[in-house]
C-alpha cells in the first residue's frame, strides 16, 4: 500500500486521462487504456535527494522533413516526461531507458521523443516551438533548459551582391556583399576565379563582419573574378561574380647616356632614349606621356695630321765615321685620333775620309787578335766536354724525356721530372669547376677517361679567350714548359679542384639549350632554348661546395639558407637569362626576413646581387622563392649563395632531425645519433651517404623543427626508458647544441650522440621519447620502438627521394614542351589581346601572375614562363595540364599537344 501521495502530474491525450501516483515501493499508472506498474525503489540513504541533470535538450534545426531527436537523463529520477510549449508529451511518445549508476546505486532514467516538422508547422509564425523535460524523485521535481526547435532554411536572392571594379595598384578595394536571409544565419566565404580567399595565409585579404571583403592594396594577381558564397546546413547559395582589374600606369625609366657624337669633325647630332617599362602599362593602364628619344646638337673635335719638324744641324762625324741628325712629330703634333708621321725621325750618314780621325794600328790590334783566339780555343774545349757528359747521362735524360709522355694529347713534349712521386697527381689533375677568376675552355667528356691524362686538348686553359668566346676550337701549349709549369704552380685554378664525381655535372650545349642536375641535391641549372647564341657552343659545369673554406663570411643575424652553387664558365655570354634551382631552409615568411642574393665577384669577394621582394626587371638577376626551393634567373654564371638576415625573433630555419644507430649491435652499449641539419637535399644526402659509410640505419623518419632566431640553445634529451633494462650513461639530464652554431651554419653535419647501456645482450626492444626543443621556446618528442636486433637493413635509403635523371641532358630531350610547340605557344601569346587572353592569363593559370612586371620586362613573356614551368614540372610535369590551361584560354594551339615528338 502506498505511503505518500506525491506530486501529480495531469496531461490530455485525445480522451485520456491518467493521473500518476508515486509510491515508495513504486508507482502505478492508471488510465482507461493503460496501466503500467513500474517498480524501481529508491535506496534509503538517497530517498531525499532531489534529481539533477546529466543531459538536457539542446536547440536543434529540422532540415528538409528529417525529425529531430531530443534527449534527457536525470539521477536520481523515479520518472522524465517532456513539455512541449506548454502542454505535456503523451507518454507513448517517450523512449525510456533505465539504468543504475554503479559507483552511487542511483537509479539513471533517460528519455528521448522525436519532433517532426508538421508539429513544428502548427504553431509556425506564432511563436517559437520549444520543449523542456521535467524529472521527478520522491523528494520533488526539477525541470530542463528549454530547448527550442526551428525548421532551417536559405533563401535564394541575395540582399547584395558584389559588384565589379577596374582600380589601380596599391589602392583599396571594397567588394560588399549582404547574404540571403536563413535560419540558421548563412556563413559567408569569398572565392578567387573559384578557389577559396584565405585571409589567415594572406594577408593583404580582409572579410569584415558584415561580409564585405576588403583588398587593403590591390596586386597585379588580385585581379580576377571574385564570388560571395553564403552556406548554412540546408544550402549553398552563390552570388554572380565581380570582375575586378587592377591595372598598372606606365612609368619612364631613367634616361640612358647620350650617344656618341654623329659626326666625326664637326656639328653633329647625339641622342638618349628612355622606356616605359618603370613600370610597363598592364590591363589597360595609361601609357607613358612625353617624348622616349631626346636629340642634342653636338661638336666633334677634328682630327690632326702629325707633322715633321726641320731636321736638326749634323753631328760631328765620330769615331766610327759615321754622323746623324734627327726631327720630331711637332709640327702640328697628332691629336684627336689623326695621324701619326711618316717616315723616319733619324738619319745617319759616312764621313768623307777628310772628316773621319785617323786610329794607328800595331801592338794593340795585334794583341787583340790574340785574345779572340784564345777565346776561340776555350769555348771548344768546353763544348767537347759537355758532349762527353750529354753521352754519359742519356740514358737518364731518357728517362726524363718518357715521363712527358702523360702530357701527349694538345701538348709538345718536356723533360721535366717531378722530386717527389707523390706530386704526380698535377699531371692528371682534372679542370677546376670552382674557380671564379678562370675560364674552363674543353671538350665534354666523362670523368672516368681523365684519371690518367691531362685532357686539354681544347684551348689555352690559363687564360681566357680575349673576346670571352668560349666556342669549341684546337690549341697548343705555349713552347716554353718552365713557363707553363711556372703558371701551373701559381693557379689558385687547380688548388681548389673538386674531385668528386657526385657533386659535379657538365656538358657541351648549343643554342637548343639543355639541362645540368646534380641528382638527390634539389639543385639544376635550366638553359632555356636561344640562351645561347646561334653558332656558339659552351660547355657549362654545376656544382655544389662542400669545402669550410668556401662558406661565406656572415655578420649580425645572417645565416645561410641554402648551398653554395656554383655553374659556370664565367664570361660566357647568355641572350637569355638561364634557372639556377636550389633548396632553401627558411620558412618562406617574407616579412620576418630580409633575404638576399649573393654572387661571388672575380676578385673573390661576395657582393649582393639582388633582395627578394625588391628586385628589378631591368637587372640581370631575378628570383622567386617557392615554400621550399628558390629559382634564381640569371644572366650571368657564377657562384651564388642565398642569405637571411632576420628583421625580428619571429624569423624561423627549418632543421631537419635524422636519427641513427648501428645496424649490428654486438656489445651492451648503444649509441643514438641525432643529426640537426638545414632542410635541403644536399645536406640530407651527404649525411645519408656519411652513415651509409659509417653502417648506421635509420631508427625513425625524419622530423622537420622550426629553429627561431631567439639567442635559445637546442636541447635534447631521452626519457621514458624502461629502467630494468636500459640506462643513458649521459650525466647530465639533455645535451645542448649552442645557437651560433645552428643559426651560422659552420657545421654542415652538426649531430650529438646518446650512449644507452642494457643490463644484458638479450636485450633487444628499446622504447622511449626523444625531446627536441629550443629554450624558452616550442618544441617536439618523438616516441620511438624498435628492436635493435631484428631489423638489420642497411641505411634505409627511402627518405633519400632516389632521383636517377641524367645528369646532363642536351637538346630536345631536356624539355617536356617539344620546340617547335613552344615556338608556335610564344607567338599566339606574346602578342597582347584586348580580352586578355594572352600571355598574363597563361600566367596567371599557371598561378605565376605575382611575376607579371619580371615577365613584361622581356622581349618573349611566354617563353619566361614555359621555362619557368619547365623547371618546376621537370619529374612530374604533364602536358595534358598544360594542353588544358591552353584550352582554358580559348587558344586552340592546346590540339598541338597532341602531335607527336616525330612530327616535331
Amino acid at each position: 500500500m502506498p505511503l505518500h501521495l506525491g506530486p501529480f502530474v495531469r496531461w490530455r491525450s485525445g480522451l485520456v486521462l491518467t493521473w500518476i501516483c508515486l509510491f515508495s515501493s513504486g508507482f502505478t499508472f492508471i488510465g482507461g487504456e493503460h496501466a503500467v506498474t513500474v517498480t524501481h525503489p529508491l535506496p534509503a540513504a538517497f530517498s531525499d535527494l532531489l534529481p539533477h541533470f546529466l543531459v538536457e535538450p539542446d536547440d536543434v534545426y529540422i532540415v528538409k522533413n528529417k525529425p529531430v531527436t531530443l534527449t534527457c537523463r536525470s539521477t536520481p529520477a523515479t520518472q522524465i516526461y517532456f513539455k512541449c510549449n506548454g502542454e505535456w508529451v503523451h507518454q507513448d511518445q517517450h523512449l525510456i531507458e533505465r539504468d543504475v549508476d554503479p559507483a552511487t546505486g542511483l537509479p539513471v532514467m533517460q528519455v528521448k521523443i522525436d519532433i517532426s516538422r508538421q508539429q513544428v508547422e502548427k504553431i509556425f509564425g506564432l511563436e517559437d516551438y520549444w520543449c523542456q523535460c521535467v524529472a521527478w524523485s520522491t523528494t520533488g521535481t526539477q525541470k530542463s533548459q528549454k530547448a527550442f526547435v526551428r525548421i532551417a532554411y536559405l533563401r535564394k536572392n541575395f540582399e547584395e551582391e558584389p559588384l565589379g571594379k577596374e582600380v589601380a595598384l596599391d589602392q583599396e578595394i571594397l567588394l560588399r556583399c549582404h547574404p540571403p536571409e536563413g535560419v540558421p544565419p548563412a556563413e559567408v566565404e569569398w572565392q578567387r576565379n573559384e578557389e577559396l580567399i584565405d585571409p589567415k595565409t594572406d594577408p593583404n585579404f580582409f572579410i569584415t563582419v558584415d561580409h564585405n571583403l576588403i583588398i587593403k592594396q590591390a596586386r597585379l594577381a588580385d585581379t580576377g573574378n571574385y564570388t560571395c558564397v553564403a552556406k548554412n546546413i540546408v544550402a549553398r547559395r552563390k552570388s554572380s561574380s565581380a570582375t575586378v582589374i587592377v591595372y598598372v600606369n606606365g612609368g619612364w625609366s631613367t634616361w640612358a647616356t647620350w650617344s656618341a657624337c654623329s659626326a666625326v669633325c664637326g656639328r653633329g647630332w647625339q641622342k638618349r632614349s628612355r622606356s616605359c617599362t618603370n613600370p610597363t602599362p598592364l590591363n589597360g593602364g595609361t601609357s607613358c606621356e612625353g617624348q622616349s628619344v631626346q636629340k642634342s646638337a653636338c661638336t666633334a673635335t677634328c682630327p690632326v695630321d702629325g707633322g715633321w719638324s726641320e731636321w736638326s744641324k749634323w753631328s760631328p762625324c765620330g769615331a766610327d765615321c759615321s754622323m746623324w741628325r734627327s726631327r720630331e712629330c711637332t709640327q702640328p703634333t697628332p691629336g684627336t685620333g689623326g695621324k701619326e708621321c711618316q717616315g723616319l725621325d733619324l738619319q745617319s750618314l759616312n764621313c768623307t775620309s777628310e772628316q773621319c780621325p785617323q786610329t794607328a794600328s800595331g801592338a794593340e790590334d795585334v794583341a787583340l787578335y790574340v785574345g779572340i783566339v784564345v777565346v776561340a780555343l776555350c769555348l771548344t774545349l768546353l763544348l767537347i766536354i759537355l758532349v762527353l757528359v750529354y753521352r754519359r747521362k742519356k740514358e737518364g735524360l731518357d728517362a726524363d724525356v718518357a715521363d712527358s709522355s702523360i702530357l701527349t694529347t694538345g701538348f709538345q713534349p718536356m723533360g721535366i721530372k717531378p722530386t717527389k712521386p707523390e706530386n704526380s697527381h698535377l699531371l692528371t689533375i682534372q679542370p677546376d669547376l670552382t674557380t671564379t677568376t678562370t675560364s674552363y675552355q674543353g671538350t665534354l667528356r666523362s670523368r672516368q677517361e681523365v684519371t690518367g691524362k691531362f685532357s686539354m686538348s681544347n684551348g689555352p686553359l690559363l687564360e681566357p679567350l680575349p673576346n670571352g668566346s668560349h666556342t669549341l676550337h684546337n690549341g697548343k701549349l705555349p713552347s716554353d714548359p718552365n713557363d707553363f709549369m711556372n703558371r701551373l704552380s701559381s693557379q689558385t685554378y687547380f688548388k681548389t679542384l673538386p674531385r668528386d664525381n657526385v657533386n659535379t655535372s657538365y656538358g657541351t650545349f648549343n643554342f637548343l639549350g639543355g639541362r645540368l642536375t646534380l641528382p638527390n641535391t634539389g639543385i639544376s641549372l635550366l638553359i632555356p632554348p636561344e640562351a645561347i647564341p646561334r653558332g656558339k657552343i659552351y660547355e657549362i659545369y654545376l656544382t655544389i661546395q662542400t669545402k669550410e673554406d668556401m662558406r661565406l663570411p656572415l655578420a649580425g643575424c645572417q645565416t645561410l639558407l641554402s648551398p653554395v652553387v656554383s655553374c659556370g664558365p664565367p664570361g660566357v655570354v647568355l641572350t637569355r637569362p638561364v634557372i639556377l634551382s636550389m633548396d632553401h631552409c627558411s620558412d618562406a615568411c617574407l616579412e620576418n626576413w630580409a633575404i638576399r642574393l649573393k654572387k661571388q665577384s672575380y676578385e673573390g669577394t661576395w657582393e649582393d646581387v639582388l633582395q627578394l621582394g625588391e628586385e628589378v626587371v631591368s637587372e640581370p638577376y631575378y628570383c622567386q622563392l617557392e615554400a621550399e626551393t628558390c629559382r634564381v634567373f640569371t644572366e650571368q654564371l657564377g657562384r651564388f649563395a642565398l642569405v637571411g638576415e632576420s628583421l625580428s625573433m619571429a624569423a624561423a630555419k627549418r632543421l631537419k632531425l635524422l636519427l641513427f644507430g648501428p645496424a649490428y649491435c654486438s656489445t651492451l652499449e648503444y649509441n643514438i645519433r641525432i643529426y640537426c641539419m638545414d632542410d635541403t637535399q644536399d645536406l640530407l644526402k651527404e649525411v645519408m651517404q656519411m652513415e651509409r659509410q659509417l653502417g648506421g640505419r635509420l631508427i625513425d623518419e625524419p622530423h622537420v623543427l622550426l629553429f627561431k632566431d631567439s639567442y635559445h640553445n637546442l636541447r635534447l634529451s631521452i626519457h621514458d626508458m624502461p629502467q630494468a633494462h636500459w640506462r643513458s650513461k649521459l650525466l647530465a639530464g639533455y645535451q645542448e647544441i649552442p645557437f651560433y652554431h645552428i643559426w651560422s651554419g659552420s657545421q654542415r653535419t652538426l649531430h650529438c650522440t646518446f650512449t644507452l647501456e642494457r643490463q644484458s645482450l638479450s636485450t633487444c626492444d628499446l622504447s622511449c621519447t626523444l625531446c627536441v626543443w629550443q629554450v624558452e621556446g616550442e618544441g617536439q618528442s618523438f616516441t620511438l620502438d624498435f628492436n635493435i636486433s631484428k631489423d638489420i637493413r642497411p641505411l634505409d635509403s627511402d627518405f633519400l627521394l632516389m632521383d636517377n635523371c641524367t645528369p646532363a641532358l642536351a637538346g630536345p630531350s631536356a624539355f617536356q614542351i617539344p620546340y617547335l610547340i613552344r615556338q608556335k605557344i610564344c607567338s599566339s601569346l606574346d602578342t597582347p589581346c584586348p580580352n586578355g587572353a594572352d600571355w598574363r592569363l597563361l600566367a596567371q593559370r599557371l598561378k605565376l601572375d605575382r611575376h607579371m612586371s619580371f615577365f613584361a620586362s622581356k622581349a618573349s613573356p611566354t617563353s619566361v614562363i614555359l621555362d619557368l614551368w619547365e623547371t618546376q614540372h621537370f619529374h612530374s610535369g604533364n602536358l595534358n595540364q598544360l594542353a588544358a590551361v591552353m584550352a582554358e584560354i580559348g587558344k586552340q594551339e592546346a590540339m598541338i599537344f597532341l602531335v607527336s615528338d616525330g612530327e616535331c
